[in-house]
């Protein structure tokens, strides 16, 4: 997953100057990756696979509670 800083700079009433960071995050998040892979292995499908990592952590919380 990649991130990015946004450096803003915020200016308070009486005048003087703030440094703002926030970190924005880009990218598939870890849980998607892991249900298109299990998907994948499981189904042998691209469409599955982007259809489960789509729902992410949910998937993968569902494929262990019904298949192992």
């Amino acid at each position: 997953m990649a991130e990015e800083i946004i450096e803003e700079t915020e200016i308070r009433p009486d005048g003087s100057k703030r440094i703002v960071k926030r970190t924005v995050e880009k990218g598939v998040s870890f849980g998607s990756a892991l249900a298109m892979v299990i998907s994948f292995v499981t189904w042998k499908s691209i469409l599955w696979a982007i259809i489960h990592g789509m729902f992410g952590w949910a998937y993968v919380i569902y494929y262990f509670i019904r298949y192992r």
